[in-house]
């Protein structure tokens, strides 16, 4: 097998198509069928199924490809120590939540791209439930992860420091005059959250649980943007990081609760894995965050 192989079978996982994958790989389509039939001949296995237009990968598929990702990951890394030990190029992988992506990410990749103009930054995005998988797999450097602190010897927390986290609803509700809001007070309330398996979702839902107190969900998505702006329509109550609403709280548009609750004991978290080798763009990425955040 080689590395062209590989890439067209990543590629094709990715966008489920071979047309699609060998137009994103400026191949014809026929070179990219190539490519995925010798490597199926080498393993001895079928690793797509097509039915009609809909391309997936077989069960044998689906445990490659964490292998094929970390060695073309491997392959990028050689490279780059090979022939560029000091100045940052190649590709940097991050993963992030949505929520981390409004909130700390643009200024950090702003002046890291002012910085290192020759990396190449990937974003992968997910829960960051998922993102100790994906520092395992080597599908990315480095994880951005707000929640419940990841606690692992597997992985490095490069810099780390706790998140507000405020309780807010629209102007006029009626909680907004109660002094102190307890989980019984939540009870039968409309609440607007984060996707399912976001931490800081599950840290808020477990409170409750704690109370017997079982969330009135009416509205859930990954968009910071979208839980602010239904919140402020007046659909209900949300949980967000402070620091995503700072605007809405100086114009008023948005009211927190005077929650006095358990804590909700929500950090944000850059993480790598401890076998990761620290190429010279994450290390930069790495140094930029600690200045920065």
């Amino acid at each position: 097998m080689d590395f062209r192989q590989l890439k067209a079978f990543i590629t094709i996982s990715e966008l489920q198509s071979f047309t699609a994958a060998a137009s994103e790989m400026g191949y014809a389509q026929s070179t990219v069928t190539t490519q995925i039939k010798l490597l199926e001949d080498e393993l001895g296995v079928k690793l797509f199924e097509r039915m009609g237009k809909t391309t997936s990968l077989t069960h044998e598929g689906k445990k490659l490809l964490p292998y094929a990702k970390q060695m073309i990951k491997l392959s990028d890394d050689m490279k780059n120590v090979v022939f560029n030990e000091k100045r940052p190029t190649g590709t940097l992988t991050i993963g992030a939540a949505e929520s981390l992506c409004v909130l700390r990410l643009p200024e950090i990749l702003k002046k890291y791209r002012s910085l290192y103009p020759d990396v190449e930054v990937s974003m992968k995005f997910g829960s960051c439930s998922v993102f100790r998988d994906m520092l395992r797999d080597n599908a990315i450097d480095v994880a951005f992860s707000l929640g419940r602190k990841i606690d692992n010897e597997e992985f490095i927390a490069d810099v780390e420091f706790n998140e507000t986290m405020l309780l807010l609803t629209y102007p006029g509700h009626p909680l907004i005059n109660k002094k102190e809001i307890t989980p019984k007070d939540i009870e039968g309330e409309p609440l607007i959250l984060t996707e399912s398996g976001c931490s800081y979702r599950m840290a808020f839902e477990k409170i409750l649980s704690e109370h017997d107190v079982k969330p009135n969900l009416v509205l859930e998505t990954g968009s910071v943007q979208a839980i602010k702006q239904f919140t402020m329509s007046g659909l209900g109550i949300t949980l967000l990081p402070k620091i995503a609403v700072e605007e809405e709280l100086a114009n008023g548009r948005l009211i927190p609760l005077n929650w006095v609750g358990p804590g909700f004991g929500i950090v944000s978290q850059v993480l790598y894995h401890k076998d990761k080798w620290m190429s010279p763009a994450l290390k930069a990425f790495l140094d930029l965050s600690r200045d920065i955040m």
